[in-house]
């Protein structure tokens, strides 16, 4: 069981659209919910951008960073189940 405040570390894929690949969504996400972002690995062209992404912070910040990253329009997915530290 989770409690406020409790640590967690996520690991996922995101798929920019074109049109968000020069956006800075995730400095924009990671200020906003006070969030560690780490870029795992990242592949961007004209058309697609591509990045597997570790997410560190309170679950609930970490939840809500993933829902906003969505909400903007990239498509994420949750990469090798979670990493709880």
């Amino acid at each position: 069981m989770t409690t406020p405040g409790d640590k967690m570390k996520k690991r996922i894929k995101l798929t920019f659209p074109q049109h968000l690949i020069k956006e800075p969504v995730i400095y924009t996400v990671a200020k906003q919910f006070d969030v560690i972002p780490n870029i795992r690995r990242a592949r961007v062209t004209e058309t697609v951008g591509e990045m597997i992404l570790e997410i560190d912070g309170e679950n609930e910040k970490v939840d809500q960073a993933i829902a906003a990253l969505r909400q903007a329009g990239v498509d994420v997915e949750l990469v090798e189940g979670d990493i709880i530290q």
